[in-house]
C-alpha cells in the first residue's frame, strides 16, 4: 500500500533547553567573596548609568587614616601624574606591566578559546567558577547548577563532558577532584611510555606506599628494579600537586568578616557587617528621563539598562538576605561553641542548613564560600562550623573540631619533659569512647602547629 499523506497540521511536544544568564550570574556572585563582590559592583555600575555606587564615608575616612600620610601622598601624586599623562596622550611604564591574573580568570580565557556550544560552555564555566585555590573541584558534579537553573536538567555525562574539557586546559591538574586524579591528569609530561605506565600504577595503587618509603615491597609488588622505581617516583615528585596556587594572587589578602556575632541580653546572634554590604541605588535622574522620553521602544538599550539596574539591586538584597540568614541558623545550631569554645562544636551537615532554610544543599555551600564570621573566639570561614558526625562508642556523636579541641588540650596540659606521642593521645581519646586513629591525631597536630613527641622533648 502506498502511504497516505496528510495535509492536516499536526502539533509535536518538544524539549528545549532554556538558558537563564541571570540565574548564572546570581550564583556565581553569591559564591563570591565580599571583596570579589563590591568589585563586580564597581564594574557593573560603570557600564549601567542608572546604577549609582555610594561608598561608606566612615569607611573612606577609615581608609584614609590606614595609610600613613607619606604613603598617602606619593600615590595622590602618581594618581593625578598618571591622569595627566593619559590626558596628554602619554602612556605610564605601569601601564604595559602585566596584570595579575587568577585561576577562573586564566581558564576562563583558554575556555573561550573553545569551540563549544552554548550548554557545553555553560557548564564548563560552572565547573571553572566552583575551583578552590588549589585549582581541585569539591563539588560534586550534580550540584554545580541550581535545581532548574538549566532546562533539560544537564545529564551526569554532559556534567563529566564539561569537567573533562576544564580539565584538559593548562595548567595541568587542574579540574580534578582528589590527589590521585590531579597526579594522572599530569602523567602526560613524562615521555618515557614505560617510565609512564610505571608512573600511573604507582599513582593509582601505591601512593601511601610512595609516602612511606615502602621501597623494596613497591619494588616486589609492581615487578621493577630499584632503579625503575626511583625514576618513576622521582617523576612524580616532579608532578605538582596544587596546580591552582601558581595562579594565585601574590599580594597579600586580608580578611574582612561578612557577619559580625554578638551577645546581646544572653542570645548570640548574628549581624551583617556594614561596611561589606554596598549602598547601591537607582539614578533617578535618568530613570526619569527615559520615562518621559523613551516611550513606544525609542531607546531599547536604555531599556535594558534600566531593567538590568533594577535586577542588580534585587540580587544584592537577595545575597545579603541569604547570607545573613545562614548565618544566623548556624549560629543558633552552633551556640555552644560560642559559650564553651572549640570542643562544645557539633556536627553540622549543610542538609540541615537548607531543610530550615528551605533552600537547596548547594545554594547553602555556596552562601558558605569564601565568607567569614568575626566572633570572640575569632574570624572562622562559614564552612568552619560544618562537619561529619564522629560516633563514640557509647553512642554520643561529636564533631572533628571537639576532638581538635580535646588533642589541644592534652597537648597543653602535657607534664614537662612528658611529651605525648601521637599514639599515647589516641590511646586517651579511645579510654574516653572516642576511636581515633593515631594518623588522625597526627593530623590534627599538624593543623595546631605543634611539633613531633620527639621535638617537643628534646626542646625541653
Amino acid at each position: 500500500m502506498t502511504p497516505q499523506l496528510s495535509l492536516h497540521p499536526q502539533q509535536a511536544q518538544t524539549q528545549t533547553q532554556t538558558l537563564s544568564p541571570r540565574l548564572q550570574q546570581a550564583v556565581r556572585l553569591l559564591q563570591m567573596s565580599s571583596l570579589d563582590f563590591n568589585l563586580e559592583l564597581q564594574t557593573l555600575q560603570g557600564d549601567n548609568p542608572f546604577l549609582d555606587f555610594e561608598p561608606d564615608a566612615d569607611t573612606e575616612e577609615a581608609d584614609a587614616d590606614a595609610a600613613p600620610d607619606s604613603e598617602r601622598d606619593a600615590w595622590v601624586g602618581d594618581g593625578a601624574r598618571s591622569t595627566r599623562q593619559h590626558e596628554m596622550g602619554e602612556a605610564s611604564v605601569l601601564e604595559f606591566l602585566p596584570r595579575p591574573c587568577g585561576l577562573a580568570e586564566h581558564l576562563h580565557f583558554q575556555l573561550s578559546l573553545m569551540r563549544l556550544s552554548a550548554r557545553d560552555g555553560l557548564l564548563a564555566h560552572a565547573v571553572i567558577d566552583s575551583l578552590d585555590d588549589d585549582g581541585y573541584l569539591r563539588t560534586p558534579l550534580q550540584e554545580l547548577l541550581p535545581e532548574g537553573s538549566l532546562v533539560p536538567a544537564p545529564e551526569p555525562q554532559e556534567l563529566l563532558t564539561a569537567l573533562r574539557y576544564v580539565q584538559s586546559l593548562e595548567p595541568l591538574g587542574v579540574g580534578a577532584r582528589d590527589l590521585q586524579e590531579c597526579l594522572q591528569l599530569q602523567l602526560v609530561t613524562v615521555d618515557c611510555p614505560a617510565e609512564r605506565a610505571l608512573a600511573a600504577r604507582i599513582i593509582e595503587q601505591g601512593l601511601a606506599a610512595m609516602a612511606r618509603h615502602q621501597w623494596a615491597g613497591m619494588a616486589r609488588s609492581l615487578g621493577c628494579t630499584a632503579e625503575q622505581l626511583d625514576a618513576a617516583c622521582h617523576r612524580i615528585r616532579q608532578m605538582d600537586p596544587r596546580p591552582g596556587l601558581r595562579h594565585s594572587a601574590a599580594q597579600t589578602r586580608y580578611i574582612t568578616p561578612d557577619v559580625l556575632v554578638r551577645k546581646r541580653r544572653g542570645s548570640w546572634t548574628a549581624e551583617l557587617n556594614a561596611s561589606v554590604v554596598p549602598r547601591v541605588s537607582f539614578n533617578k535622574t535618568y530613570a526619569d528621563l527615559l520615562r518621559k522620553h523613551g516611550k513606544n521602544g525609542s531607546a531599547p538599550e536604555l531599556a535594558e539598562h534600566l531593567s538590568q539596574a533594577r535586577w542588580a539591586v534585587r540580587n544584592i538584597e537577595q545575597r545579603f538576605s541569604t547570607i545573613a540568614s545562614v548565618a544566623q541558623s548556624i549560629v543558633d545550631r552552633q551556640r555552644h561553641f560560642f559559650d564553651y569554645g572549640p570542643m562544645a562544636m557539633k556536627p553540622l551537615g549543610l542538609r540541615e542548613i537548607a531543610e530550615e532554610l528551605g533552600m537547596h544543599e548547594s545554594t547553602v555551600s555556596r552562601v558558605t564560600s569564601n565568607k567569614y564570621m568575626a566572633t570572640p573566639g575569632g574570624v572562622f570561614e562559614l564552612k568552619h562550623f560544618f562537619s561529619r558526625a564522629h560516633v563514640s562508642r557509647g553512642g554520643n556523636s561529636c564533631s572533628p573540631t571537639a576532638i581538635r579541641g580535646l588533642v589541644q588540650k592534652m597537648l597543653e596540659q602535657e607534664p614537662a619533659g612528658a611529651a605525648l606521642s601521637d599514639a599515647e593521645i589516641a590511646r586517651r581519646l579511645g579510654a574516653q569512647g572516642l576511636d581515633v586513629a593515631r594518623r588522625t591525631v597526627t593530623k590534627y597536630r599538624q593543623l595546631l602547629h605543634i611539633d613531633p613527641c620527639d621535638q617537643r622533648r628534646r626542646a625541653s
